[in-house]
């Protein structure tokens, strides 16, 4: 064994043969090594993860590198330990008949005859980089905190590792296609005007022109646009954005998303390029393809689904039963709305268990939770049968298609509430059909253009103020009057989102390309002539020299691969995020920074209010 630190310089012993260094310090990986390399004199680079002595004279250490691990036989006692970066030379033979280890691709493998040269030592880490089983899968138990605090060493975990690597194999497949499809990579600027698009904006303070800001980009959104202005034709970027929000499981500051626009296209083509490279990565990384992505309308989704980002694992589809309760005796059931689904095998849920789903649904908007248990004969159990009629019973027996052994879920309320209700209790109660595919795409088409009223009545655009109006419900924009504010909320978008697994992977739309349509939505929401040459003048005056009819979209990068690699965070995709609180443990950010650089920036800090 020798020491890198302390080694003789001078000419190598002849008595081994050394290896052809072409390649560095190394000749293989460890975990690269095979049966066709048996005989071969070879040198691995890596971190100790383990090392075993037997005796005086013999010790097992197992070297590890990104590829995997090799176990080495070395023939004196050395003085190495876990994580010491090391280089072992030897030569590949076959382990001992019975001694293979059927957990390593390379387990059958071992380097023998090793001399063992110390190239860094290292303190004993933190915590344990072996992971364990929990839920059914290998993780850590050391806190996350901690973690994120060495996060240079808990990279070094084989999770960790191929996670990281799962996440370039993923870009490389998004930038295969795009180009594949025509796409040209453009990079949009970091430091940009504030615009802001739903979220706080990160601010930048110029040290040349004091008082004055820049700000980060939530989105590189003008700026795409502005490149079909400038006859780019197709654009697509893996843009970061950034957006000062509160964070939690899905949400960092900062994120990735695969960015593209198009122009003389609709959002067809749009959905067909994003299906393209979205199915091309998912079958890069799962080793098969997905079916052809199917459509729902917004208003399907929420009608059978409650809500707009609708996972299809699994069934308990919401059912409409008002019709049944029309002339119905039991107050409960007299509302505007009466919608439930039946859960398979259900009545065996505790009572404690229904309570607490009841209660969850109150905290969710609703006066409470109906259920009843499917007994012998399709008959009802539930407190609530003494008001109802017998053909009321068996009509929701019959709508919900419900058998012995279900329970039947019925929220009565208005329309929204119910479906909304429905919607997060079919996602508490239910779960993906284990004969099922484990990724369902779906798209989301025809948002509304408006999602509701802020509080000085101007309408809130559903995605952002440059979607474009559905074509056959542009006369109620163009006709639109005060007192009509309702008609507002049934003009639908050429917007669209991807989801997949109940989560949000994107959103696009066709975008306004003509000044009058873009001055009319900016006048709908209230926003003066001054504000809008404030704000957006620069992109509105482009559109004035010719702009291309165009669409896009973006899709978070970060979540398409937790989900990939059913990670219950995006934070377990990046390779250094935030805490949920915003907070980095490696580097200390967010810091304070010296009054000289205030002043230098014209900053003066106040106390927080």
């Amino acid at each position: 064994m020798t020491d890198a630190n302390t080694a003789d310089t001078g000419m190598p012993s002849q008595e081994k043969p050394k290896p052809n260094l072409a390649r560095g310090l190394r000749t293989h990986y460890c975990g690269e090594l095979t049966e066709a390399e048996v005989g071969q004199h070879v040198s691995v680079c890596g971190w100790v993860d383990r090392r075993r002595e037997h005796g005086e004279h013999l010790a097992f250490v197992d070297l590890r590198d990104h590829t995997g691990i090799i176990q080495c036989v070395v023939d004196e006692r050395i003085d190495v330990r876990s994580e010491y970066i090391s280089r072992i030379t030897g030569v590949v033979r076959l382990r001992p008949e019975g001694t293979a280890n059927e957990n390593l691709k390379t387990g059958t493998l071992e380097i023998g005859d090793c001399d063992v040269e110390i190239l860094n030592r290292a303190e004993p880490p933190p915590f344990s980089l072996h992971d364990e089983s929990i839920g059914g899968q290998q993780r850590t138990s050391t806190d996350e905190t901690t973690r994120l605090r060495y996060r240079y060493i808990d990279l070094r975990r084989q999770r960790m590792q191929h996670n990281l690597r799962t996440r370039a194999k993923v870009n490389s497949c998004f930038r295969t296609s795009m180009e594949r499809l025509g796409f040209l990579e453009v990079e949009t600027p970091m430091l940009i005007a504030s615009t802001p698009e739903g979220a706080r904006d990160f601010v930048v303070p110029s040290r040349l022109h004091p008082n004055s800001f820049y700000a980060l980009p939530q989105s590189p959104q003008i700026f795409k646009q502005l490149s079909m202005v400038g006859g780019v034709d197709r654009y697509y970027q893996i843009a970061r954005c950034l957006r000062d929000e509160d964070l939690r499981a899905d949400r960092q500051f900062e994120f990735m998303q695969l960015d593209l626009e198009a122009s003389f296209v609709t959002h067809m083509e749009i959905m067909d390029f994003v299906n393209e490279a979205v199915l091309d990565a998912t079958q890069a990384i799962m080793g098969w393809r997905p079916d052809a992505i199917p459509s729902i309308s917004w208003h399907d989704a929420q009608d059978r689904f409650g809500t707009d980002k609708p996972d299809m694992r699994f069934g308990l589809e919401l059912q409409e039963l008002t019709s049944i309760f029309a002339e119905t005796q039991a107050r409960v059931f007299q509302a505007e709305c009466i919608k439930g689904f039946a859960l398979p095998g259900g009545s065996s849920l505790s009572r404690n268990r229904i309570d607490e789903l009841t209660e969850k649904t109150k905290s969710w908007g609703a006066k409470g939770l109906a259920w009843f248990r499917v007994g012998e004969e399709l008959s009802l159990d539930g407190a609530l049968t003494r008001f109802m009629s017998q053909q009321e019973q068996a009509a929701i027996t019959a709508a919900l298609g419900a058998s012995k052994g279900d329970l039947l879920l019925l929220i009565a309320d208005k329309r929204a509430v119910a479906n909304q209700v429905l919607g997060r209790l079919r996602l508490e109660v239910g779960e993906p059909d284990e004969k099922a595919s484990r990724l369902k795409f779906v798209w989301v088409v025809d948002f509304p253009l408006f999602e509701g009223f802020s509080d000085d009545g101007a309408p809130i655009p559903a995605h952002h103020p440059f979607t474009m109006p559905h074509p056959e419900d542009l006369s109620i924009l163009e006709t639109f009057a005060d007192g009509e504010a309702s008609k507002l909320l049934g003009v639908r978008s050429l917007a669209y989102d991807l989801v997949l697994n109940g989560w949000e992977l994107g959103s696009g739309s066709v975008r306004i390309s003509t000044p009058e349509l873009q001055r009319l939505v900016f006048s709908l929401l209230g926003m003066t002539d001054n504000e809008v040459e404030e704000r957006f003048g620069f992109m509105v005056n482009a559109f004035k020299y010719g702009t291309p009819p165009h669409a896009g979209f973006a899709l978070g990068i970060d979540r398409f691969v937790s989900i990939l690699l059913e990670e219950e965070t995006i934070r377990e995709v990046i390779a250094f995020p935030k805490t949920q609180s915003g907070s980095d443990p490696l580097t200390g950010a967010p810091t304070s920074i010296s009054p000289q650089h205030l002043r230098e920036l014209g900053i003066r800090p106040s106390k927080p209010s």
